[in-house]
């Protein structure tokens, strides 16, 4: 069994979990990564995306993130997301919607750089909906 260690995720609203876990699953800019018991110190961003959380015990839950960060220690981790929700939660409307702004977003870009960043979150968000929606 692998060492446990705190995980918190925090999302403006509220705390949605705050327990000890094996390991976490985490989106990140730079790609998925594991977080487990002694993590080397780390601050990333995070995209729209899913968290799954090992449990100590056993099983897992699985959280939909729409971007925020991840503080990193050897002793824990904390998800600061910018909004986030239990999978068993997600409400198709409410991707919808964001994917909808997003496209909008790119559509009134006034530059390349402004355009090029909404093309990649409205990416990310139309592969999280085909990731935890069924068609």
């Amino acid at each position: 069994m692998a060492d446990a260690f705190k995980f918190d995720l925090v999302s403006p609203e509220r705390l949605l979990f705050s327990q000890e876990v094996e390991s976490v699953v985490i989106p990140g800019t730079e790609g998925e990564m594991t977080v487990m018991a002694a993590h080397a110190p780390t601050m990333t961003n995070i995209k729209p995306g899913v968290v799954t959380v090992n449990a100590a015990g056993g099983g897992s839950e699985r959280y939909v993130v729409f971007g925020g960060f991840a503080d990193i220690l050897p002793e824990g981790c904390t998800v600061l997301a910018e909004s986030a929700v239990h999978v068993d939660e997600i409400n198709r409307e409410d991707l919808a919607r964001r994917i909808q702004e997003a496209r909008e977003d790119v559509a009134d870009a006034e530059d390349d750089h402004t355009r090029t960043r909404a093309e990649e979150f409205l990416a990310q968000l139309t592969t999280l909906e085909g990731a935890i929606l069924p068609a």
